[in-house]
């Protein structure tokens, strides 16, 4: 442990000494397994136009553009792994120092670290949905089907192709032109990932249970959010309403600054690891755990 983060390691430890802790995360936890984020330090978005869920149902041409984008990224998501942060918080849960595990992100890896009973609040990228009908398939499947019916597609076009946090690439849309999308096999509705997309609502029931976490939580931890995003923002007002401590570690400003007890601008593998060393006794990750992030 570097001596500048001796200190707030050491706040961290004590706070998650106190009783029970609630991790909500946020894109910048998944950084260091290849995934982009979506703002930077000050808050800003780094990318323009997220496509959104009026967009995506209203236009096919935009169902098109998203799942010719969409079709070209995934491998990188799902190739990610954990990372050094992901294992920390996986071994702080095992040792009974959190009372659940929120995330924000839409890449499964809580769990792929070993996080249990993580509930994914705006969904996995991992899983398409039909919005006629509702059956869930794996996305393996739709990717299958949509090389099947675009064949050669993939050849070529990520050379230059800018990643984007919500596991699509920036291409040109001369390349989107020609794309095939394809519908529910049940049904023939319209499929999408299943993930809330901007201008559309966490489940009722999804975002109650992850709230309700909090009535059996002593603080609350945010990792790696701007908490910009009004479903992330409002676990810090909640905790704050219940008299609950707020600590926030994170690269930047966050909207909840104000209300943090203990605010730590540092970067998530360096300080989880050393967290779970002092807070759990670890020392750094097992074999296990490099066999799951490798």
């Amino acid at each position: 442990m570097t001596p500048a983060l001796q200190r707030p390691t050491q706040a961290l430890a004590g706070l998650l000494a106190a009783g029970p802790t609630l991790v909500v995360s946020g894109a910048g936890i998944s950084t260091d397994s290849g995934i982009p984020d979506y703002r930077d330090a000050t808050g800003r978005m780094r990318h323009t136009s997220p496509m959104t869920f009026q967009r995506f149902v209203g236009s096919v041409d935009d169902r098109r553009r998203y799942w010719a984008r969409s079709h070209l990224g995934w491998p990188r998501i799902a190739a990610a792994r954990p990372n050094t942060g992901h294992l920390a918080v996986a071994a702080l849960q095992a040792a009974g120092r959190l009372s659940g595990v929120v995330t924000q992100n839409v890449d499964g890896l809580h769990g792929a670290a070993g996080a249990v009973d993580v509930i994914d609040l705006h969904g996995r990228l991992d899983t398409v949905v039909c919005l006629d009908c509702g059956v869930r398939r794996p996305r393996l499947e739709l990717g299958l089907r949509l090389d099947a019916v675009n064949p050669g597609f993939r050849a070529g076009r990520l050379a230059d192709a800018s990643h984007r946090p919500d596991g699509d690439v920036v291409i040109p849309d001369d390349d989107v032109a020609g794309f095939r999308i394809v519908d529910c096999r049940r049904c023939g509705g319209v499929l999408k990932p299943d993930v809330v997309f901007f201008g559309e609502h966490v489940p009722s029931a999804r975002f109650r249970a992850a709230l309700g976490l909090l009535d059996r939580s002593a603080s609350l931890l945010v990792l790696g959010s701007s908490l910009m995003v009004g479903s992330g923002f409002r676990f810090v007002t909640a905790a704050v309403r219940r008299g609950l401590p707020v600590a926030i570690v994170t690269r930047g400003m966050t909207r909840g600054d104000r209300h943090a007890d203990l605010k730590v601008d540092a970067l998530l593998g360096e300080v989880l690891p050393a967290l779970a060393a002092v807070a759990v006794g670890r020392t750094g990750p097992t074999s296990h755990d490099a066999a799951l992030a490798g």
